[in-house]
Parts: structure tokens; C-alpha cells; sequence
């Protein structure tokens, strides 16, 4: 059973890095879909702007009451993630609410004090949270069939769906483990491998979306994709100490690979059909498995 403080300080740490994830999910999706499909535009886009009020609400309620080392992770938002935001919403002519990374970015850490008020308001937040999870992997789920049944043409892979939907999964299982205060029971390899996973999956989807010219790029993106997998097929071979040292290593590099990236792509360096705010979104996602890593190793 966690404790009023852990609680508090998990359940806003966890929420302000997953809902902007599920937020930007359907941003994603919205700016991917064909003008002719404008209920499932519309309906994405609703569950954007309901995700964007929640953040915005946990933003709120975070100053002074998360850790330090969660704010230095950059897990939250990065100096990324405002330009590609702006760049992203220009290129497309989605809707984002920039104001919500301009709070994050001047918040601040503390310890919290567990008041009645603010213990109500994580509850509130997490059940709320939960509920509106529970309708994007819905929405996502439907989509993901439309997809394979030819019904409905997405401007992304099929497997990149699977990949948001796992990850919406992921999160649902969280909150329900905090509304009733405390934390999955994953095992280590069961943590790690969802997380070198989704790293190998990035480095594919990053392959795939590169312009043909890109070879350099494409090949190192080829050869993160073989690491990770590796990795998820070494958990249960060998110790904790190395898998989790041999993780961070890779997910230490695959993060340069992704800044670098992220640069590039802000700069009109790089050719390829990447968004700007995906870059800084599978940057983030590398940052928050960074932290999980440097945990367990110092556990």
C-alpha cells in the first residue's frame, strides 16, 4: 500500500507523462486520417482536447508537489517539445494547446503535503483519467478494424496502432493500481521488455517513415530495431544487473539517436514523412524508460 505521499507524488508524475502521450495518440491519428472521414477526425479530436483538460489540470496540481529527478528527466516535456508543437500544428492545421507546455516547462518540485482537498483531487483525476482511457483504446480498437478491413485508409501502419493501443493498455493497468493506492506488480522482465519493446518498435517505425535517401539514418534505426530485440529475448537468460545495465545502455544511445533526430527534422535536415511533435513524442518515451532503468539499478 503506498503511502498519502507516495501516492499523491506517483499518481501526478505517472499522469503527466502518460496523458500527454494519450493526447498526442490522437493528435496523431486526427492528422493522419482523410478529409472524408470526418466523424472519426472529429471524435479523435475530442478525445485530444478532453485528454489536454486533464493535463492541464494535473499540471496545475504537480507544482511543488512532484520530485526533482522527474522534472530533470525530461519525460514530461523536453526543449523539443514546444518548437515541434508550434512546427506540427502549423504543418497540419491541428489544434494544440501549447499553453500546457509553456506550465509544464516553469514547474516545480516539492514534496507533498496530503491534504484532504488534494488527496480528492488525485482520486478525481485518476478515475477521470482512467474512464477517458478506457474510451480512446475503444476508439482505437474500432479504428485498428476499420483499418484491416479496408473500410477506413490511416496515413500510419496498422502496427503503429497496435503500438498505441499497448501502450493506452499499459497506462489503464497503472491507474487502476493506483485508484486502489498502489503499483503494478510487474515483473522486471515484464517492465523491461514492454519498454525495449516499444524502443525496438520506435526505431522500426522511424526506419519505415524515413525518406529511402536517409541510408544512414535508416541503418542505424535498423540496427536499434535487431538491439532492442535482442534484449526482450536476453531477459530471462541473464542476471537482473545486466539486463537492466544493458538496457540503459542501448536506450542511453537510442535517446541521442532520437534528439539528434528530433533536431534534424526541426531544422529541415532530414527528409521523411516523421511529424515533428512524433520525434520529441518516441524522445520523451526513451526519457521515461531512462528513469525506470536508473531506478532499478540504484534499487
Amino acid at each position: 500500500m503506498l503511502s498519502r505521499e507516495e501516492y499523491i507524488q506517483i499518481s501526478l508524475e505517472t499522469n503527466l507523462f502518460f496523458q500527454r502521450i494519450m493526447k498526442e495518440h490522437m493528435l496523431f491519428i486526427e492528422t493522419h486520417l482523410p478529409p472524408i472521414d470526418t466523424a472519426l477526425i472529429k471524435e479523435a479530436d475530442v478525445l485530444k482536447r478532453s485528454m489536454e483538460q486533464l493535463l492541464s489540470e494535473t499540471v496545475i496540481l504537480a507544482n511543488g508537489n512532484i520530485s526533482e529527478d522527474a522534472i530533470r528527466s525530461n519525460e514530461f516535456v523536453t526543449k523539443f517539445t514546444l518548437p515541434t508543437e508550434e512546427l506540427t500544428s502549423t504543418l497540419t492545421g491541428a489544434t494544440i494547446n501549447t499553453n500546457i507546455t509553456i506550465a509544464e516547462l516553469k514547474l516545480e518540485a516539492g514534496t507533498p503535503i496530503p491534504t484532504p482537498w488534494l488527496e480528492t483531487a488525485i482520486d478525481d483525476i485518476n478515475k477521470r483519467t482512467l474512464n477517458l482511457v478506457e474510451e480512446i483504446i475503444t476508439y482505437k480498437e474500432k479504428l485498428l478494424g476499420c483499418v484491416l478491413e479496408c473500410k477506413v485508409f490511416l496515413a500510419l501502419y496498422p502496427e503503429i496502432l497496435i503500438h498505441v493501443i499497448n501502450e493506452a493498455k499499459h497506462f489503464e493497468k497503472i491507474l487502476i493500481c493506483l485508484i486502489y493506492r498502489k503499483l503494478p506488480n510487474f515483473t522486471l522482465c515484464e517492465e523491461l521488455n514492454f519498454w525495449n519493446d516499444k524502443m525496438g518498435e520506435h526505431a522500426e517505425f522511424i526506419d519505415g517513415m524515413l525518406d529511402p535517401t536517409e541510408k544512414e539514418l535508416k541503418e542505424k534505426a535498423k540496427e536499434f530495431a535487431e538491439e532492442f530485440e535482442k534484449l526482450v529475448e536476453e531477459c530471462i537468460k541473464i542476471t537482473e544487473k545486466l539486463i537492466i545495465q544493458k538496457s540503459l545502455i542501448a536506450t542511453e544511445e537510442i535517446k541521442d539517436f532520437k534528439e539528434s533526430a528530433t533536431e534534424g527534422l526541426l531544422e529541415c535536415k532530414i527528409k521523411s514523412i516523421i511529424p515533428p511533435i512524433l520525434a520529441d513524442h518516441v524522445l520523451r518515451e526513451a526519457y521515461h524508460f531512462i528513469r525506470i532503468l536508473n531506478i532499478k539499478s540504484d534499487g
